[in-house]
């Protein structure tokens, strides 16, 4: 019975050791993004998007909690703009801030504190082409030791990735509208 379970025990240990060599291999930095294409003109879709009170209509995230409790403060849309919220285990908590605001690109401050805490930059690009706008949602950042261990598991990619699709597809519907 010792052998075996000293046997388990090495096995074990051998895993969680090809496991955490793997996850040392993984990139330092991550992006995600999705493109969608809308009929809306770009100044309608960056309006959608620059003021985050106007999120609850098409982010995928406002729709982890319904409880969730928001602060917005800073400017009332565009640059300054400040999104503050804390919600369940699935909504998490943290903070974005509109750092950059035009009508071709959004870029957002985003910083998660719970229940990890992270720091990435969000972006909307949206480029014209006639009455078509090529929109595409990127978040980047560094991709820390934890992440990387996750990554071995799971794809940051295939998930977030299918949010950006719901959230896009919702932002269409709404500017499209």
């Amino acid at each position: 019975m010792k052998k075996f379970i000293l046997r388990t025990l090495g096995v074990l240990a051998a895993v969680i050791v090809i496991i955490l060599i793997i996850a040392s291999t993984k990139p330092d930095t991550f992006r995600v993004e999705r493109t969608m294409s809308m009929k809306a003109p770009p100044e309608k879709i960056s309006a959608a998007i620059a003021n985050f009170h106007q999120w609850n209509s098409w982010s995928p995230f406002e729709k982890l909690d319904p409880q969730m409790k928001k602060t917005f403060s800073g400017a009332a849309e565009g640059v300054g703009a400040v999104y503050e919220w804390e919600g369940n285990s699935d909504a998490g908590a943290g903070r974005m801030e509109i750092v950059e605001a035009s009508v071709s690109k959004i870029k957002i401050k985003l910083d998660f504190l719970k229940p990890f805490e992270g720091h990435n930059t969000s972006e909307f690009i949206l480029e014209p082409d006639g009455e078509i706008t090529k929109v595409t949602w990127a978040m980047y950042g560094p991709n820390q030791y934890i992440g990387k261990v996750m990554s071995v598991f799971f794809s940051m990619d295939t998930m977030l990735g299918k949010e950006f699709e719901t959230g896009l597809t919702s932002l269409k519907s709404n500017v499209e509208a």
